[in-house]
């Protein structure tokens, strides 16, 4: 199913659903992040997905890391939360949905990379190598906030 992502566009659809996500910055020894090209999209992103009613948000990050990756991570940290109602996402099934979108740091612990059918390509890039990937705006704040290694978590 495809996506199309809006950001303070008045031709956007309106929402008719809100999704709780988490997604994480998962990080190596060397300092690069692990990017993934969305198959629903074609661009670049962070890892990440939908809770579910049996998960917690940490959970899910985890989850949907494993899923999207074949990587098995910890939680080491938070990046912040990402609310802004001006970001809409618009799928082909109709859906129209805001997302409320927690993003925290993560390291490696195990599995073998992996791309799924939610991912087309897995790559391990320098953070300030995000610059040039193709990605959305709100993807692209959040490995920006990490990249500031901010003292808190961003809210918004």
């Amino acid at each position: 199913m495809a996506r199309t992502e809006y950001y303070d566009d008045p031709s956007a659809p309106a929402p008719n659903s809100m999704v709780v996500a988490a997604s994480a910055v998962v990080a190596d020894d060397a300092g690069r992040i692990l990017m993934q090209r969305r198959a629903d999209s074609g661009l670049w992103a962070l890892p990440g997905g939908g809770m579910e009613l049996d998960d917690s948000l940490p959970g899910t990050a985890v989850r949907e890391v494993r899923e999207e990756t074949g990587l098995d991570v910890e939680i080491t940290g938070l990046v912040g939360t990402y609310t802004d109602p001006r970001h809409v996402i618009a799928y082909t099934d109709g859906e129209v949905r805001r997302q409320f979108n927690v993003c925290f740091t993560a390291r490696v612990v195990g599995g073998r990379p992996a791309v799924s059918d939610e991912s087309l390509e897995l790559r391990w890039v320098a953070p300030d190598e995000t610059d040039g990937l193709p990605m959305h705006h709100t993807q692209r704040l959040r490995v920006q906030h990490y990249r500031e290694a901010r003292p808190t978590p961003y809210l918004g």
